[in-house]
């Protein structure tokens, strides 16, 4: 049940003192999973970054070749103090990351080992900036994009799911959560078939997907208009990442408090999950080797686009 999970977690980062340690903490009695975290500074204050591996049975840890699967929790902060009081709508990134870190953790302790390992990656700031965007505030960032992603694309995975809030925005009008297409260095593939199905299987709906443009898989910090960061993790990997985006239907600030959603959270965290579960055993894949293959036959290479200069 990954309601508890997200509940738990909601729960930890709602305080105005919660650390990296904290969330490390949730994980000490998990023997088998590895939680650590550190201290990063900035230009506009600091944040702990946290990074949680759940070994897979046949996984890379243990010297097995099963895929494995990163999760990032994407967000700017999970507060805005002192100028607001309380977990900001972009605190969900992190606590759906965190939260299926932590139902993996327990399922794993129960006796259901996955196949691959996963690696959970995401940061925890009480007090992060904000900052304009159209048609509502942004949460800032304490640290410039390229740390972030110095510390949440780690090396070894195989795929990433990018878990965002995207709520500031008229492009989305549904509430819950949506996929992106799948991105891998500079093109924008196809939707992942395989990740329609989890998502219609796990939700019980049809699949949500959400436009995505050249300028958002393209640096922060480019001077183009950007959906938000989620699918900025793609510029710093070869691997596909995928975005998936927590979703209102009203167009909500990423610093407005109150606008998180505990079962939309959980949702998504189920999603996860069960995106774990396949793609260690090797029953979901993020894209098509072969037609990518001849894309780049035939256009060439697009990764001029995940650079900055």
């Amino acid at each position: 049940m990954s309601l508890l999970q997200t509940l738990t977690v909601f729960e930890l980062i709602d305080n105005a003192h919660v650390s990296g340690q904290d969330v490390v903490d949730l994980f000490e009695d998990y023997p088998c999973v590895t939680a650590t975290t550190h201290r990063v500074s900035g230009a506009k204050g600091a944040t702990d970054f946290v990074h949680i591996t759940i070994p897979g049975s046949a996984g890379k840890t243990h010297g097995g070749d099963a895929p494995t699967l990163g999760i990032i929790g994407r967000l700017g902060g999970i507060g805005a103090r002192p100028t607001r009081i309380g977990v900001v709508s972009d605190a969900d990134g992190a606590i759906a990351a965190i939260s299926s870190a932590l139902k993996l953790a327990d399922m794993q302790r129960k006796g259901d080992v996955l196949a691959g390992d996963v690696i959970i990656t995401t940061h925890i700031c009480p007090n992060a900036p904000t900052r304009p965007h159209d048609p509502v505030d942004f949460m800032d960032s304490p640290i410039d994009d390229v740390t972030m992603n110095a510390n949440e694309v780690v090396d070894g995975v195989d795929a990433i799911l990018s878990i965002d809030t995207t709520k500031g925005n008229r492009i989305i009008n549904h509430k819950g959560y949506a996929l992106s297409p799948t991105v891998k260095e500079g093109y924008i593939l196809r939707v992942s078939e395989d990740l329609l199905r989890i998502m219609e299987m796990t939700s019980g709906r049809p699949a949500v997907t959400f436009p995505i443009t050249t300028q958002d898989i393209t640096p922060y910090g480019n001077g183009v208009h950007h959906l938000n960061s989620i699918l900025q993790p793609s510029t710093a990997t070869t691997v596909p990442v995928v975005g998936v985006a927590i979703t209102a239907e009203s167009v909500v600030p990423g610093c407005g408090t109150g606008a998180s959603h505990e079962t939309d959270i959980a949702l998504t965290v189920k999603f996860a999950v069960e995106v774990a579960k396949e793609f260690g055993r090797g029953t979901c894949q993020f894209y098509d080797a072969e037609e990518y293959q001849l894309l780049l036959s035939l256009y060439g290479s697009l990764s001029h686009l995940q650079r900055r200069d």
